[in-house]
Protein backbone atom coordinates (compact mmCIF):
# COMPACT_ATOMS: atom_id res chain seq x y z
CA UNK A 1 0.00 0.00 0.00
CA UNK A 2 2.91 2.34 1.09
CA UNK A 3 4.19 1.88 -2.19
CA UNK A 4 1.59 2.43 -4.29
CA UNK A 5 1.02 5.98 -3.01
CA UNK A 6 4.38 6.52 -3.28
CA UNK A 7 4.26 5.54 -6.98
CA UNK A 8 1.19 7.94 -7.41
CA UNK A 9 2.82 10.97 -5.26
CA UNK A 10 6.09 10.97 -7.63
CA UNK A 11 3.58 10.43 -11.32
CA UNK A 12 1.40 13.62 -9.71
CA UNK A 13 2.75 17.41 -10.55
CA UNK A 14 2.32 18.29 -6.86
CA UNK A 15 1.87 17.11 -3.50
CA UNK A 16 -1.03 18.59 -3.02
CA UNK A 17 -3.09 17.82 -5.73
CA UNK A 18 -1.82 14.26 -5.35
CA UNK A 19 -3.41 14.12 -1.99
CA UNK A 20 -6.00 16.78 -2.06
CA UNK A 21 -4.29 18.46 0.29
CA UNK A 22 -4.36 22.59 -0.05
CA UNK A 23 -4.06 24.73 2.63
CA UNK A 24 -6.42 27.56 2.55
CA UNK A 25 -6.01 30.83 4.84
CA UNK A 26 -9.39 29.48 6.62
CA UNK A 27 -8.02 26.33 7.15
CA UNK A 28 -4.85 28.09 9.27
CA UNK A 29 -7.00 30.49 11.13
CA UNK A 30 -9.17 27.85 11.86
CA UNK A 31 -5.77 25.93 13.47
CA UNK A 32 -4.65 29.19 15.32
CA UNK A 33 -8.24 29.62 16.51
CA UNK A 34 -7.91 26.23 18.05
CA UNK A 35 -4.52 26.88 18.99
CA UNK A 36 -5.34 30.19 21.09
CA UNK A 37 -8.05 27.44 22.29
CA UNK A 38 -5.82 25.21 23.47
CA UNK A 39 -3.36 27.77 25.22
CA UNK A 40 -6.22 28.77 27.51
CA UNK A 41 -6.51 25.15 28.86
CA UNK A 42 -2.59 24.90 28.99
CA UNK A 43 -2.98 24.70 32.49
CA UNK A 44 -5.62 21.90 32.44
CA UNK A 45 -2.79 19.56 30.73
CA UNK A 46 0.02 20.46 32.97
CA UNK A 47 -2.15 19.32 35.64
CA UNK A 48 -2.94 15.94 34.29
CA UNK A 49 0.58 15.57 33.29
CA UNK A 50 1.44 15.91 37.44
CA UNK A 51 -1.12 13.49 38.60
CA UNK A 52 0.72 10.91 36.67
CA UNK A 53 3.77 11.62 38.01
CA UNK A 54 2.59 11.86 41.76
CA UNK A 55 0.63 8.75 41.47
CA UNK A 56 4.28 7.05 40.74
CA UNK A 57 5.84 9.33 43.30
CA UNK A 58 3.56 7.45 45.50
CA UNK A 59 4.16 4.00 44.28
CA UNK A 60 7.86 4.64 44.67
CA UNK A 61 7.28 5.51 48.11
CA UNK A 62 6.29 1.73 48.73
CA UNK A 63 7.99 -0.97 49.55
CA UNK A 64 9.11 -2.23 46.47
CA UNK A 65 11.64 -4.46 44.86
CA UNK A 66 14.92 -2.94 42.86
CA UNK A 67 14.00 -3.83 38.76
CA UNK A 68 10.32 -2.42 40.31
CA UNK A 69 11.97 1.10 41.67
CA UNK A 70 14.25 1.18 38.60
CA UNK A 71 11.34 0.79 36.24
CA UNK A 72 9.39 3.32 38.50
CA UNK A 73 12.32 5.54 38.64
CA UNK A 74 13.32 5.51 34.80
CA UNK A 75 9.37 6.54 34.42
CA UNK A 76 9.12 9.52 36.31
CA UNK A 77 12.49 10.54 34.61
CA UNK A 78 10.38 10.32 31.58
CA UNK A 79 7.59 12.15 32.21
CA UNK A 80 9.40 15.03 33.59
CA UNK A 81 11.53 14.86 30.49
CA UNK A 82 10.60 17.77 27.96
CA UNK A 83 8.05 18.93 31.24
CA UNK A 84 10.87 19.88 34.08
CA UNK A 85 14.20 19.38 33.19
CA UNK A 86 16.10 19.66 36.69
CA UNK A 87 13.75 16.72 37.65
CA UNK A 88 14.67 14.79 34.90
CA UNK A 89 18.03 14.97 35.32
CA UNK A 90 17.22 14.37 39.06
CA UNK A 91 15.59 11.22 38.49
CA UNK A 92 17.82 9.98 35.70
CA UNK A 93 20.82 10.38 38.30
CA UNK A 94 18.90 8.51 40.73
CA UNK A 95 18.23 5.68 38.83
CA UNK A 96 21.85 5.46 37.49
CA UNK A 97 23.34 5.20 40.96
CA UNK A 98 20.49 2.40 42.11
CA UNK A 99 21.46 0.72 38.83
CA UNK A 100 24.99 0.65 39.62
CA UNK A 101 24.00 -0.24 43.40
CA UNK A 102 22.16 -3.06 42.16
CA UNK A 103 24.53 -4.04 39.34
CA UNK A 104 21.98 -3.70 36.66
CA UNK A 105 24.13 -2.85 33.66
CA UNK A 106 21.02 -2.09 31.15
CA UNK A 107 19.04 0.12 33.32
CA UNK A 108 22.05 1.70 34.29
CA UNK A 109 23.03 2.32 30.56
CA UNK A 110 19.80 3.73 29.75
CA UNK A 111 19.36 5.99 32.53
CA UNK A 112 23.35 7.22 31.61
CA UNK A 113 22.10 7.99 28.14
CA UNK A 114 19.15 9.88 28.67
CA UNK A 115 20.64 12.04 31.24
CA UNK A 116 23.64 12.96 28.38
CA UNK A 117 21.02 13.98 25.95
CA UNK A 118 18.81 16.54 27.70
CA UNK A 119 22.08 17.60 29.79
CA UNK A 120 22.54 20.71 26.74
CA UNK A 121 18.74 22.04 27.85
CA UNK A 122 20.33 23.16 30.91
CA UNK A 123 23.40 24.64 29.06
CA UNK A 124 26.12 21.37 29.76
CA UNK A 125 27.10 21.00 26.35
CA UNK A 126 30.99 19.58 27.30
CA UNK A 127 29.18 17.50 30.10
CA UNK A 128 26.47 16.03 28.20
CA UNK A 129 29.24 15.34 25.29
CA UNK A 130 31.62 13.67 27.85
CA UNK A 131 28.98 11.45 29.51
CA UNK A 132 27.53 10.67 26.46
CA UNK A 133 31.04 9.42 24.62
CA UNK A 134 32.29 7.82 27.85
CA UNK A 135 29.58 4.67 26.85
CA UNK A 136 30.53 2.20 24.64
CA UNK A 137 28.35 1.27 21.97
CA UNK A 138 30.35 -2.03 21.65
CA UNK A 139 29.37 -2.97 24.68
CA UNK A 140 25.82 -2.75 24.25
CA UNK A 141 23.26 -5.47 23.63
CA UNK A 142 21.46 -5.09 19.87
CA UNK A 143 18.40 -4.03 21.16
CA UNK A 144 19.60 -1.30 23.18
CA UNK A 145 21.44 0.92 20.16
CA UNK A 146 18.13 2.31 19.28
CA UNK A 147 18.23 3.95 22.34
CA UNK A 148 21.53 5.26 22.00
CA UNK A 149 21.62 6.37 18.91
CA UNK A 150 18.26 8.47 19.54
CA UNK A 151 19.68 9.86 22.32
CA UNK A 152 22.77 10.59 20.61
CA UNK A 153 20.99 12.37 18.09
CA UNK A 154 18.77 14.38 20.41
CA UNK A 155 21.92 15.64 22.18
CA UNK A 156 23.69 16.91 18.99
CA UNK A 157 20.25 18.37 17.42
CA UNK A 158 20.11 20.44 20.97
CA UNK A 159 23.63 21.71 21.12
CA UNK A 160 23.71 22.39 17.17
CA UNK A 161 20.51 24.38 17.69
CA UNK A 162 22.65 26.85 20.05
CA UNK A 163 25.06 27.56 17.39
CA UNK A 164 22.23 29.23 15.05
CA UNK A 165 24.15 31.81 14.73
CA UNK A 166 27.99 30.03 14.20
CA UNK A 167 27.58 28.00 10.86
CA UNK A 168 30.99 26.68 11.19
CA UNK A 169 30.26 24.86 14.51
CA UNK A 170 26.51 24.71 13.55
CA UNK A 171 27.91 22.02 10.81
CA UNK A 172 30.12 20.59 12.88
CA UNK A 173 27.40 19.03 15.38
CA UNK A 174 24.87 18.65 12.55
CA UNK A 175 27.08 16.03 11.12
CA UNK A 176 26.96 14.28 14.33
CA UNK A 177 22.72 13.97 13.97
CA UNK A 178 23.07 12.92 10.99
CA UNK A 179 25.37 10.11 11.87
CA UNK A 180 23.23 9.21 14.57
CA UNK A 181 20.24 9.14 12.82
CA UNK A 182 21.43 7.26 9.69
CA UNK A 183 22.71 4.61 12.31
CA UNK A 184 18.98 4.79 14.05
CA UNK A 185 17.20 3.61 10.20
CA UNK A 186 19.88 0.87 10.57
CA UNK A 187 18.62 -0.33 14.02
CA UNK A 188 15.32 0.45 13.67
CA UNK A 189 12.46 -1.70 12.29
CA UNK A 190 11.59 -0.18 8.67
CA UNK A 191 8.25 -0.71 9.55
CA UNK A 192 7.46 1.36 12.42
CA UNK A 193 6.36 4.92 12.84
CA UNK A 194 9.41 5.94 14.64
CA UNK A 195 11.66 4.93 11.25
CA UNK A 196 9.23 6.80 8.91
CA UNK A 197 10.01 9.95 11.35
CA UNK A 198 13.70 9.53 10.82
CA UNK A 199 13.11 8.68 7.00
CA UNK A 200 11.24 12.00 6.54
CA UNK A 201 14.18 14.03 8.52
CA UNK A 202 16.98 12.29 6.67
CA UNK A 203 15.00 13.24 3.19
CA UNK A 204 14.51 16.60 4.26
CA UNK A 205 18.69 16.85 5.28
CA UNK A 206 18.94 15.61 2.01
CA UNK A 207 17.10 18.32 0.44
CA UNK A 208 14.37 15.75 -1.52
CA UNK A 209 10.99 17.64 0.16
CA UNK A 210 8.64 15.98 -2.16
CA UNK A 211 9.39 12.97 -0.73
CA UNK A 212 9.88 13.59 2.65
CA UNK A 213 6.45 15.16 3.07
CA UNK A 214 4.91 12.39 0.93
CA UNK A 215 6.52 10.11 4.01
CA UNK A 216 5.63 12.60 7.03
CA UNK A 217 1.42 13.05 5.85
CA UNK A 218 1.39 9.57 5.93
CA UNK A 219 2.91 9.11 9.06
CA UNK A 220 0.29 12.04 10.55
CA UNK A 221 -2.71 9.11 9.19
CA UNK A 222 -1.22 6.80 11.87
CA UNK A 223 -0.83 8.49 15.00
CA UNK A 224 -2.39 10.69 17.72
CA UNK A 225 -2.51 14.27 17.22
CA UNK A 226 -1.36 14.80 20.38
CA UNK A 227 1.66 12.96 20.83
CA UNK A 228 5.33 13.68 20.38
CA UNK A 229 5.96 11.98 17.15
CA UNK A 230 2.40 13.82 15.68
CA UNK A 231 4.42 17.45 17.02
CA UNK A 232 7.80 16.50 15.26
CA UNK A 233 6.41 15.32 11.98
CA UNK A 234 4.47 18.69 11.86
CA UNK A 235 7.19 20.58 13.12
CA UNK A 236 9.19 18.64 10.11
CA UNK A 237 6.50 19.54 7.04
CA UNK A 238 6.56 22.91 8.71
CA UNK A 239 10.53 23.16 7.97
CA UNK A 240 9.53 21.62 4.34
CA UNK A 241 6.99 24.90 3.65
CA UNK A 242 9.72 26.95 5.09
CA UNK A 243 12.44 25.82 2.38
CA UNK A 244 9.97 25.99 -0.37
CA UNK A 245 8.71 29.52 0.77
CA UNK A 246 4.88 28.34 1.73
CA UNK A 247 4.33 30.33 4.54
CA UNK A 248 0.33 29.50 4.70
CA UNK A 249 1.32 25.50 4.90
CA UNK A 250 4.51 26.43 7.10
CA UNK A 251 2.35 28.43 9.78
CA UNK A 252 -0.78 25.61 10.07
CA UNK A 253 1.82 22.97 10.54
CA UNK A 254 3.86 24.82 13.28
CA UNK A 255 0.18 25.24 14.86
CA UNK A 256 -0.95 21.89 14.94
CA UNK A 257 2.60 21.11 16.07
CA UNK A 258 2.42 23.71 18.89
CA UNK A 259 -1.45 22.49 19.52
CA UNK A 260 -0.28 18.32 19.99
CA UNK A 261 2.87 20.02 22.35
CA UNK A 262 0.42 21.63 24.82
CA UNK A 263 -2.17 18.65 24.73
CA UNK A 264 1.18 16.58 25.66
CA UNK A 265 1.79 19.07 28.07
CA UNK A 266 5.72 19.57 26.52
CA UNK A 267 6.93 22.74 28.17
CA UNK A 268 10.48 21.89 26.07
CA UNK A 269 9.36 23.47 22.67
CA UNK A 270 10.04 25.01 19.49
CA UNK A 271 7.18 24.90 17.55
CA UNK A 272 4.91 28.07 19.56
CA UNK A 273 8.50 29.78 19.64
CA UNK A 274 8.81 30.27 15.79
CA UNK A 275 4.86 30.94 15.64
CA UNK A 276 4.94 33.19 17.58
CA UNK A 277 8.18 35.22 15.52
CA UNK A 278 6.03 34.40 12.15
CA UNK A 279 3.17 36.46 13.72
CA UNK A 280 5.12 39.06 14.47
CA UNK A 281 6.43 39.26 10.90
CA UNK A 282 2.44 38.87 9.93
CA UNK A 283 2.25 42.01 12.60
CA UNK A 284 -0.70 39.78 14.24
CA UNK A 285 0.76 41.52 17.73
CA UNK A 286 -1.64 39.97 19.83
CA UNK A 287 -0.91 36.43 18.90
CA UNK A 288 3.32 37.00 18.31
CA UNK A 289 2.95 38.25 21.90
CA UNK A 290 0.54 35.34 23.60
CA UNK A 291 2.60 32.88 21.35
CA UNK A 292 6.03 34.06 22.32
CA UNK A 293 4.74 34.52 26.04
CA UNK A 294 3.71 30.93 26.37
CA UNK A 295 7.16 30.03 25.00
CA UNK A 296 8.90 31.33 27.47
CA UNK A 297 6.94 30.66 29.85
CA UNK A 298 7.23 26.66 29.18
CA UNK A 299 10.83 26.89 28.99
CA UNK A 300 11.13 28.73 32.39
CA UNK A 301 8.95 26.36 33.85
CA UNK A 302 10.67 23.76 32.24
CA UNK A 303 14.33 25.23 33.53
CA UNK A 304 15.35 24.62 30.22
CA UNK A 305 17.95 27.56 29.54
CA UNK A 306 19.06 26.85 26.17
CA UNK A 307 15.02 27.46 25.44
CA UNK A 308 14.88 30.61 27.53
CA UNK A 309 17.41 32.26 26.15
CA UNK A 310 16.08 31.76 22.60
CA UNK A 311 12.46 32.71 23.64
CA UNK A 312 13.95 36.19 25.61
CA UNK A 313 15.53 37.20 22.53
CA UNK A 314 12.58 37.52 20.07
CA UNK A 315 10.08 38.98 23.09
CA UNK A 316 11.44 42.14 23.31
CA UNK A 317 10.57 42.94 19.61
CA UNK A 318 6.80 41.44 20.19
CA UNK A 319 6.89 43.62 23.92
CA UNK A 320 7.38 46.65 22.00
CA UNK A 321 5.37 46.24 18.78
CA UNK A 322 2.61 45.10 21.31
CA UNK A 323 2.81 48.34 23.50
CA UNK A 324 3.23 50.23 20.31
CA UNK A 325 -0.45 48.92 19.19
CA UNK A 326 -2.11 49.82 22.13
CA UNK A 327 -0.49 53.24 22.27
CA UNK A 328 -2.33 53.82 19.29
CA UNK A 329 -5.56 52.54 19.83
CA UNK A 330 -5.83 54.66 23.05
CA UNK A 331 -4.80 57.37 21.00
CA UNK A 332 -7.76 56.59 18.79
CA UNK A 333 -9.86 56.30 21.37
CA UNK A 334 -8.58 59.94 22.90
CA UNK A 335 -9.86 61.74 19.59
CA UNK A 336 -13.24 60.29 20.27
CA UNK A 337 -13.68 60.49 23.95
CA UNK A 338 -10.99 63.10 25.00
CA UNK A 339 -12.49 65.71 27.32
CA UNK A 340 -14.94 63.02 29.25
CA UNK A 341 -11.68 60.79 29.25
CA UNK A 342 -9.67 63.41 30.63
CA UNK A 343 -12.94 64.35 33.57
CA UNK A 344 -13.22 60.36 34.45
CA UNK A 345 -8.72 60.22 34.81
CA UNK A 346 -9.36 63.37 36.75
CA UNK A 347 -12.07 62.05 39.11
CA UNK A 348 -10.79 58.50 39.52
CA UNK A 349 -7.34 60.63 40.61
CA UNK A 350 -9.05 62.77 43.38
CA UNK A 351 -10.72 59.49 44.56
CA UNK A 352 -7.90 57.62 44.68
CA UNK A 353 -5.97 60.47 46.82
CA UNK A 354 -8.88 60.51 49.06
CA UNK A 355 -9.28 56.96 49.97
CA UNK A 356 -5.45 56.83 50.57
CA UNK A 357 -6.13 60.08 52.54
CA UNK A 358 -8.88 58.58 54.64
CA UNK A 359 -6.74 55.13 55.06
CA UNK A 360 -3.70 57.30 55.84
CA UNK A 361 -6.18 58.94 58.74
CA UNK A 362 -7.23 55.79 59.98
CA UNK A 363 -3.72 54.37 60.71
CA UNK A 364 -2.53 57.32 61.76
CA UNK A 365 -6.18 57.56 64.60
CA UNK A 366 -5.11 54.01 65.59
CA UNK A 367 -1.15 54.79 66.34
CA UNK A 368 -2.25 58.06 68.05
CA UNK A 369 -4.92 55.86 70.34
CA UNK A 370 -1.50 53.39 70.65
CA UNK A 371 0.06 56.19 71.52
CA UNK A 372 -1.26 58.27 74.00
CA UNK A 373 -2.59 54.34 75.90
CA UNK A 374 1.59 54.26 76.27
CA UNK A 375 1.76 57.75 77.23
CA UNK A 376 -1.38 57.00 80.52
CA UNK A 377 1.03 53.81 81.20
CA UNK A 378 3.84 55.95 81.19
CA UNK A 379 2.31 58.77 83.50
CA UNK A 380 0.45 56.09 85.86
CA UNK A 381 3.78 53.72 86.32
CA UNK A 382 5.64 57.17 87.02
CA UNK A 383 3.32 58.91 89.76
CA UNK A 384 3.17 55.60 91.25
CA UNK A 385 7.16 55.01 91.65
CA UNK A 386 6.99 58.83 92.89
CA UNK A 387 4.56 58.27 95.50
CA UNK A 388 6.28 54.72 96.56
CA UNK A 389 9.69 57.07 97.05
CA UNK A 390 8.08 59.85 98.54
CA UNK A 391 6.16 57.25 101.21
CA UNK A 392 9.90 56.01 101.54
CA UNK A 393 11.80 58.71 102.07
CA UNK A 394 8.91 59.53 104.42
CA UNK A 395 9.01 56.40 106.34
CA UNK A 396 13.22 56.78 106.61
CA UNK A 397 12.80 60.39 108.16
CA UNK A 398 10.59 59.18 110.94
CA UNK A 399 13.21 56.60 111.31
CA UNK A 400 15.35 58.83 111.49
CA UNK A 401 14.21 61.45 114.07
CA UNK A 402 13.08 58.70 116.14
CA UNK A 403 16.44 57.77 116.64
CA UNK A 404 18.21 60.88 116.74
CA UNK A 405 15.48 61.71 119.72
CA UNK A 406 16.29 59.02 121.24
CA UNK A 407 19.78 59.21 120.94
CA UNK A 408 20.35 56.41 119.26
CA UNK A 409 22.34 58.06 115.97
CA UNK A 410 24.59 54.95 116.91
CA UNK A 411 22.12 52.61 115.45
CA UNK A 412 21.09 54.91 112.97
CA UNK A 413 24.71 54.85 111.81
CA UNK A 414 24.90 51.31 111.35
CA UNK A 415 21.93 50.95 109.27
CA UNK A 416 22.81 53.42 106.97
CA UNK A 417 26.57 52.07 106.83
CA UNK A 418 25.46 49.03 106.44
CA UNK A 419 23.92 49.28 103.00
CA UNK A 420 21.03 46.95 103.77
CA UNK A 421 18.43 49.68 103.71
CA UNK A 422 20.12 50.88 100.42
CA UNK A 423 19.71 47.42 99.31
CA UNK A 424 16.15 46.61 99.91
CA UNK A 425 15.07 49.58 98.25
CA UNK A 426 16.89 49.20 95.16
CA UNK A 427 15.48 45.30 95.08
CA UNK A 428 11.71 47.53 95.87
CA UNK A 429 12.97 49.95 93.24
CA UNK A 430 13.96 46.62 90.77
CA UNK A 431 10.84 45.22 91.57
CA UNK A 432 8.54 48.42 90.38
CA UNK A 433 10.53 49.37 87.64
CA UNK A 434 10.37 45.80 85.98
CA UNK A 435 6.54 45.55 85.79
CA UNK A 436 6.00 49.59 85.54
CA UNK A 437 8.56 48.24 82.25
CA UNK A 438 6.92 45.42 81.18
CA UNK A 439 3.58 46.73 81.56
CA UNK A 440 4.21 49.50 78.64
CA UNK A 441 7.03 46.69 76.51
CA UNK A 442 4.58 43.21 77.35
CA UNK A 443 6.95 41.37 74.55
CA UNK A 444 10.20 42.82 75.34
CA UNK A 445 12.35 39.98 76.16
CA UNK A 446 11.00 37.92 73.68
CA UNK A 447 12.06 40.97 71.27
CA UNK A 448 15.56 40.97 73.00
CA UNK A 449 15.92 37.29 72.85
CA UNK A 450 15.02 37.59 69.21
CA UNK A 451 17.97 39.89 68.11
CA UNK A 452 20.54 37.46 70.36
CA UNK A 453 22.19 34.37 69.56
CA UNK A 454 22.72 33.26 73.31
CA UNK A 455 19.37 34.05 74.47
CA UNK A 456 18.56 35.50 78.27
CA UNK A 457 17.19 33.05 80.61
CA UNK A 458 15.28 34.31 84.01
CA UNK A 459 15.63 32.73 87.09
CA UNK A 460 12.41 31.70 88.75
CA UNK A 461 10.08 34.69 89.76
CA UNK A 462 12.30 36.92 88.15
CA UNK A 463 11.02 39.20 86.15
CA UNK A 464 14.27 41.06 84.60
CA UNK A 465 17.70 40.49 85.55
CA UNK A 466 20.69 43.49 85.13
CA UNK A 467 21.01 42.35 81.51
CA UNK A 468 17.85 43.47 80.41
CA UNK A 469 17.56 45.72 82.73
CA UNK A 470 20.61 47.78 81.29
CA UNK A 471 18.90 47.31 77.94
CA UNK A 472 15.38 48.61 79.33
CA UNK A 473 16.93 51.89 80.42
CA UNK A 474 18.89 51.86 76.94
CA UNK A 475 15.25 51.26 75.26
CA UNK A 476 13.62 54.23 77.42
CA UNK A 477 16.67 56.48 75.83
CA UNK A 478 18.68 56.97 79.64
CA UNK A 479 22.08 56.70 77.54
CA UNK A 480 24.03 58.22 80.92
CA UNK A 481 26.27 55.27 81.69
CA UNK A 482 26.96 57.29 85.23
CA UNK A 483 23.21 57.64 85.50
CA UNK A 484 22.85 53.56 84.73
CA UNK A 485 25.35 52.67 86.78
CA UNK A 486 24.00 54.84 89.97
CA UNK A 487 20.37 52.92 89.36
CA UNK A 488 21.73 49.49 89.39
CA UNK A 489 24.93 50.24 92.21
CA UNK A 490 27.58 49.65 89.71
CA UNK A 491 30.35 50.47 88.47
CA UNK A 492 30.36 52.59 84.82
CA UNK A 493 33.06 50.08 83.80
CA UNK A 494 30.83 47.42 84.60
CA UNK A 495 28.01 48.32 82.64
CA UNK A 496 30.22 48.94 79.85
CA UNK A 497 31.21 45.46 79.94
CA UNK A 498 27.63 44.39 80.40
CA UNK A 499 26.42 46.50 76.86
CA UNK A 500 29.66 44.73 75.23
CA UNK A 501 28.61 41.65 75.91
CA UNK A 502 25.13 41.46 75.35
CA UNK A 503 26.62 43.14 71.80
CA UNK A 504 28.67 40.40 71.04
CA UNK A 505 26.31 38.24 71.47
CA UNK A 506 23.55 39.98 68.73
CA UNK A 507 22.66 38.64 65.42
CA UNK A 508 23.68 41.96 64.18
CA UNK A 509 26.12 43.45 66.48
CA UNK A 510 26.58 46.68 64.43
CA UNK A 511 23.08 47.68 64.59
CA UNK A 512 21.94 45.87 67.85
CA UNK A 513 20.92 49.43 69.92
CA UNK A 514 19.25 50.43 67.04
CA UNK A 515 17.67 47.07 67.03
CA UNK A 516 16.86 47.85 70.93
CA UNK A 517 15.12 51.29 69.94
CA UNK A 518 12.86 49.56 67.70
CA UNK A 519 11.38 47.58 70.13
CA UNK A 520 7.82 48.36 70.72
CA UNK A 521 7.95 51.38 68.44
CA UNK A 522 5.25 53.00 66.88
CA UNK A 523 6.19 53.53 62.84
CA UNK A 524 4.28 55.74 60.63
Amino acid sequence: MKTLIILLYLLSIGTASAFGVTITKSDVEETLNQLDREIAKRSDYIHAREMRIDSIRRRLSDNISASRMLELTMQMGDLYNSFHNDSALIYYTKGYDKAIEVGDSTYAFRFRVQRAAILPLSGFIMDAVNEYSAIDPSALPDEEMVLYHSAGRQMYSYISSIFINFQDSRDFWNKEVNAHRDSLLNVLNPKSLTYDLYHGESLIEKGDYRKAKLVLLELLDHITPNSNLYARACHMLATIAREKGEREEETYYLALSAIADIKGAVREVMSLQELGVMMSENRDIDRAYNYLSAALTNAVECNANMRILQSSVALPFIQKAHSDQVDAWRNRIYMFIGFITIILIVLVVVLIALRKQMRKQDMLKVKLQSANHVKEIYISQFFRLCSIYIDKLNQFCKIANRKISSGQVDDLYKITKSGKLVEEQSEEFYKLFDDAFLHIYPTFIDDVNALLREKIVLKEGELLNNDLRILAFMRLGLEDTNQVALILNYSVNTIYAYRNKLRNRAYDRDNFEHNIMAIGAINE
